[in-house]
């Protein structure tokens, strides 16, 4: 009898401790398991996608989640297809994007940090250093909120979001069984199609180190993921996209780089999408074989900036055809791109 009583009190307590739990924790068990899935997908710390998310969308309680599944406050851009809903922001009536469910919307939140170069810097910072990515996404233009970057460390810290950072997707499952919902059962199967190989094999998810830990998101293509080649005692090579080229000097025309290489013009000019030889300024990238059809594994896609980059350019910087980018994105070749702008750089599976 006194043992089924011990029991009862202990039910009894537990009941009530979970209905005592706010909504701030009740969103942090609904959506850590998310949150730390998309972790190891794109290198962004859960800790500060859970802060953000409470932040953005008022612990998942505002007009914005609750009617269009948006937790981050993305508005919708040029180049968004997909749902929309409309409300007041900078200006009145804003168009903000609407999601099917909340996993999508965390999905894309990551990709828009991932994808975009202003963001690109964040991924410098070891993924347990929420402090610095929450400087960094003020200093990037996140929000206009001078304390933005103290409001989302502190709620990392009120709500002990950190510990995230360092678990991996089964201990998250294990820590808090509840968050089984189907936002997160949809979000598992398109990442476990996404990690499916050529031959149908599920890839190993990477197992996560000790502290302190950092995770690689992929990035757009800088000098840290050149390859360097050296063809010629006398020629500097780097490789983009597995394709070789070489960074002209003062003084070098199309014509004189095809010569030197073997080349004719017009391949030279074909492999950087030009339909006649042009003034080429030092330091411009000369490609000495054809472009790939589309971008290296892990570059999905690109997020236009605000510096007037043109098609052209965003093809000679990924090593990707400007034609492929046109097909893939079912562009003109007379586009032109502006801020905010979502471009393929691989096929959708």
């Amino acid at each position: 009898m006194n043992r089924f009583r011990t029991f009862l009190i202990l039910a009894v307590s537990a009941v009530m401790l979970t209905s005592a739990a706010g909504p701030y924790e009740a969103y942090v068990e609904k959506y850590a398991a998310i949150a730390v899935d998309e972790m190891y997908r794109s290198g962004v710390p859960a800790s500060i996608t859970l802060a953000q998310g409470l932040l953005e969308s008022g612990a998942g309680l505002s007009r914005l989640s609750t009617q269009g599944n948006n937790h981050f406050g993305i508005k919708c851009h040029n180049k968004w297809k997909g749902k929309t809903i409309y409300a007041d922001d900078d200006r009145p009536n804003e168009c903000f994007r609407a999601y099917s469910s909340a996993a999508d919307s965390f999905r894309d939140h990551s990709d828009f940090l991932r994808y975009s170069d202003r963001y690109k810097f964040l991924f410098d910072f070891e993924i347990t250093d929420y402090k610095s990515w929450a400087y960094g996404l003020k200093k990037a233009g996140y929000a206009t909120d001078k304390n933005y970057p103290a409001k989302l460390i502190k709620m990392v810290e009120d709500y002990d979001l950190s510990k995230y950072d360092r678990m991996t997707p089964d201990e998250v499952d294990q820590k808090s069984p509840s968050v089984g919902t189907n936002d997160r059962n949809a979000h598992a199967k398109k990442e476990k199609k996404a990690r499916k190989g050529k031959k149908g094999q599920e890839e190993v998810r990477p197992t996560i180190p000790e502290s302190p830990l950092k995770i690689e998101a992929a990035k757009p293509v800088s000098a840290s993921i050149m390859e360097e080649y050296r063809f010629a005692l006398s020629r500097q090579m780097y490789s983009r996209n597995g394709v070789p080229f070489i960074y002209s000097v003062e003084g070098e025309t199309y014509a004189s780089i095809a010569s030197a290489n073997g080349l004719f013009v017009g391949e030279i000019l074909k492999y950087n999408d030009l339909q006649y030889e042009t003034a080429l300024k030092p330091g411009t990238v000369v490609y000495l074989q054809p472009k790939k059809k589309q971008s290296a594994k892990g570059l999905d896609k690109y997020i236009v900036g605000s510096d007037g980059e043109s098609l052209r350019g965003i093809s000679q910087r990924f090593g990707v055809r400007l034609s492929s980018i046109l097909k893939m994105n079912s562009l003109k070749a007379d586009y032109v791109p502006r801020e905010g702008d979502e471009l393929l750089l691989r096929k959708k599976r």
